[in-house]
């Protein structure tokens, strides 16, 4: 039976799996951690999974842009990597697909979880960074640049630094790396967003804290508010008719839905369905898979 490739590279992992059936099934994988020659790494994995495989589909962190990789400084030697042409030389005449991680998460959600049959719609993703796939007519729209979608660099204050001062203002803010780094300032040591969404999720008034965790606990209530005001905002922008949300922040989905649902509700005028993503942790390799199988 013929197989599909699919190969994602994220900022800390690669994850190389094939499929048979068109389904959200992985037939055989493999797990990498990104470093030096993460494509060369990449590309051997994909050839011991399936050295012929009938379409190849890549999900990648930042986006294509004239033929190079942007916007993607996290995995060594890979901002400015020509990797269309790169994928071309391995692959020849085979189909071979590439979007960014998020676009291919959409993809696999459109394909087979919480957007099949959606028309109009935004996928977010919430995790290490953030961003979200816009989907007019059924299809994941890429922008003039490849960059639709990349919320992360929305202003937060006007004038405040930006992406020519080397910021990305909102993802620095809202997503699971931002919001530890800034908890970890506060609390004078290492934390995860997986702790400050348990142990400082927003509550009740129960007695009086004070000192560092009650200031990490302002930072946390904060920060979910600031997501939800801006998730609103989006949706507000592109009304969709369904708002799915993914992404390894989603394990904390009982602290992260409530202020989202409430805020879309409260000031966005023809509110959306919200849906928690079908797929959490293998949503980009599924994407890369969703991406081979319609590249056939």
């Amino acid at each position: 039976m013929s197989q599909v490739l699919g190969i994602d590279v994220g900022g800390t992992k690669i994850a190389v799996g094939v499929s048979g059936a068109d389904g959200p099934e992985i037939a055989a994988r493999e797990r990498l951690d990104t470093g030096p020659g993460t494509l060369a790494r990449a590309l051997a994995a994909g050839r011991r999974l399936d050295g012929a495989p009938a379409a190849v589909g890549f999900s990648t962190t930042g986006v294509i842009r004239d033929g190079v990789v942007r916007l993607s400084p996290n995995v060594p030697g890979w901002d400015g990597l020509e990797l269309p042409r790169l994928l071309a030389e391995e692959y020849g005449d085979i189909p071979v697909a590439i979007d960014n991680d998020v676009n291919a998460a959409a993809a696999a959600e459109l394909r087979w979880g919480a957007l099949r049959g959606v028309s109009t719609a935004v996928y977010l993703n919430l995790g290490t960074g953030l961003a979200a796939a816009l989907i007019v007519g059924g299809q994941v729209i890429p922008g003039a640049h490849g960059a639709a979608g990349e919320i992360g660099y929305l202003q937060v204050e006007p004038g405040e630094p930006a992406f020519a001062d080397g910021h990305v203002p909102l993802e620095e803010r809202v997503s699971g790396s931002g919001l530890a780094r800034r908890a970890a300032a506060l609390l004078g040591r290492p934390t995860t967003t997986a702790e400050l969404l348990t142990r400082y999720a927003p509550q009740p008034a129960n007695g009086h804290a004070s000192g560092p965790d009650a200031a990490v606990r302002d930072l946390v209530a904060g920060t979910l508010r600031l997501l939800a005001a801006s998730v609103a905002n989006l949706c507000v922008t592109l009304d969709p008719e369904r708002l799915v949300i993914g992404g390894g922040m989603m394990g904390a989905s009982d602290v992260i839905m409530p202020g989202i649902l409430a805020e879309v509700r409260r000031a966005v005028p023809f509110a959306p369905e919200v849906r928690q993503a079908r797929f959490t942790d293998d949503a980009p390799l599924l994407g890369a898979l969703a991406l081979a199988h319609a590249a056939l």
